[in-house]
Formats: structure tokens, sequence, C-alpha cells
């Protein structure tokens, strides 16, 4: 089982670094998000050299003050500003100088302001403002995620309705993927149902951001009955792959379960569909988005010995085989 401490630790460390590659070109832009990121890479030092029990909560809350919470902003600020908002927009940049003081944003704000005086004056009276952006969008339109996502919410419902539902033995009863009991007793079912079991509720909420973050781009890319095809044929792979390189003692797994698998599998769709569209617009930049949550999730692996690599590749590599195949089709992306 992963510690929350572990995870927001991983986060505020990973966050930064991948901040600092993708700032690493001498725009003046930029310098505002290196401090930032150095300064929660400085901080998540410290805690773990003088806090360890506790750094993954003080360099998370440094990670999520400094850096999450301006990137989210600042993409509302853009949308509000599209929206011709200007006045929400305003407040909330301002807002965000706080935790975001650099020098782009307060010119930003003084661009607002001028614009929302210019507004009051009458002058965008006839610009028609584009629609709104729907916040809901990503499930209304994704019906297939919102369902697996239901799916996996009820069944940690049921789960926990269970006595020593966090126990081996409970996960064993409840269906938890067993090399040893699929091999030598036949238990096939368990490569299905562990693949909607947790652990407890920080596992299925992370699972559960994954998909609603990864999974409607792709359905709405290939449609709600083929996303279900990946994301079950991914999972299923992640299960068998892992009970194989444990029958071939090449990975040890005593007892897995979770849905990660599966969100691999999305990933490795994408990572197959990029490839054959890298030409489409945007289409290198989104492979090089891919590449390096492959690159998070190895190095996430290899630093967590509670975590299985072997469903990851697995499922990533069965992703991967079927976006070849649904790729070869007309598809947008």
């Amino acid at each position: 089982m992963i510690g929350l401490n572990h995870i927001l630790l991983f986060l505020a460390v990973v966050s930064p670094l991948a901040v600092l590659a993708r700032a690493r070109r001498p725009d003046p832009s930029h310098r505002g998000w290196r401090v930032a990121a150095i300064l929660v890479l400085s901080i998540a030092a410290s805690s773990w050299l003088f806090f360890r029990n506790s750094a993954g909560y003080i360099a998370g809350g440094a990670w999520l003050a400094l850096l999450f919470l301006p990137a989210v902003g600042l993409r509302r600020v853009a949308d509000l500003t599209a929206r011709q908002r200007f006045k929400s927009a305003r407040k909330l940049a301002k807002g965000l100088q706080i935790l975001h003081p650099s020098a782009e944003l307060r010119q930003e704000v003084q661009l607002l302001r001028t614009l929302e005086s210019r507004q009051d004056a009458g002058e965008f009276q006839n610009v028609p403002a584009p629609p709104a952006q729907d916040r809901h969008r990503n499930l209304r339109t994704s019906p297939a995620v919102l369902i697996l996502i239901l799916l996996n919410a009820a069944a940690f419902l049921f789960e926990i309705g269970h006595r020593q539902w966090q126990e081996p033995l409970g996960l064993h009863r409840l269906g938890a993927l067993e090399p040893f009991f699929v091999v030598y007793r036949h238990e096939y079912w368990r490569l299905l149902t562990a693949l909607f079991l947790h652990y407890d509720v920080v596992h299925l909420g992370f699972n559960l951001f994954a998909l609603y973050v990864l999974g409607p781009p792709l359905e709405r890319a290939i449609g709600a009955v083929r996303f279900v095809a990946c994301y079950l044929i991914s999972g299923l792979g992640s299960s068998v792959g892992v009970v194989a390189l444990t029958r071939f003692h090449l990975a040890h797994a005593d007892q897995l379960v979770g849905a990660s698998g599966c969100i691999m599998g999305i990933v490795g769709a994408w990572a197959a569909f990029l490839l054959q569209h890298r030409h489409a617009a945007l289409g290198r930049q989104r492979l090089t988005n891919v590449a390096m949550i492959v690159a998070i999730q190895v190095v996430f692996d290899l630093s967590t010995p509670q975590v299985s690599m072997a469903a990851h590749l697995s499922g990533l590599i069965a992703g991967f085989a079927i976006g070849l195949v649904l790729a070869r089709k007309k598809i947008s992306i």
C-alpha cells in the first residue's frame, strides 16, 4: 500500500523537474516558473532532510501553492479573457500574483485593466464573445469514461462494505489478482475482477483522476465502444503479463489490485495514435507529453517497491498494440 506522503513527495520532485525541462530555453516568460520550480525543489530537499516523516505533505503543499494552483488559475484567466470577462479575469490574475509574483503576470493584470476600461467605455459592445466552454464537457461527451469512473467507484463502495477489505485475505475473497491461483487453481476471473479493486481511497482517486484527464480525448477520437474495448483489453493484458512474468520468475507479485494497467493502456494507445499521426498539428508535442508520462511512471515504479512495474508495462504494451490497429482508420486526433 502506497502512502500519500510518498506520492506527494514524488510529485513535488518530478513536477518541478518537468517544469524546468520545459522552461530550459532562455525565454523571459519562463523565469517565474523556473523560480517557482527551484523553490519547490528546495523545500522538498529541506523537508526530506529535517522532517522526513512528513516531507511529502510539506513539499506537496509547496507544489500545490506554487505550481499547481497558479497553472490552473492562469488557464482560468485565459478562459475568462477569451469570453471578454475582463473584470473577473483581472481579479483572479491579481490574486494569483500572491502565489506567482512574476513580471509577466503583473503585465497581464495591467493589460486586463486596460481591456476592462475599454469594455466599460462600450468599445466591445458589437464584438460577439466566443461561446462559453462547458466545464463538464469532458464527461458529457465521454459517456464511456463516465461509466467506467462510476463502475470503479461503485466497486470500491462494495469493497469497503466487506470486513477486512484492506487485508490480503479480504482482497483475495473479493477477487485480487494472485498469479498462483490463476496458474494452479485456474481462477481466471481474477484477471478481470482485480481491475476494479483498489487498496484505499488514495489509490482509487489517483487512478480515476488519470482516467478523467487521459480518457475523454481518446474516447472522442475512437468512439465509446472502442474506448471500452481498449480499456478492458489493456487491463486484461496487464493482468496476463503479470501472471506470465511471475510464472517465469521475471517478476514477483503475490497480490495486485487496481485500474492502473488500464490507465497505462490508454497512454499506450495514445502513443500509437500520435506516432502514426506525428505530422498532424501538435502531434509531436503531444507525443512528447506521452513520452514524459511514461518516463515519470517508470521513475515512480522504480522508486516505489509497492508498485508493480510489470503490470504497468504490460498494460502500456497492450494499449500500444490496440492503438496501432485503431490508428489505421481515419480518426481525428
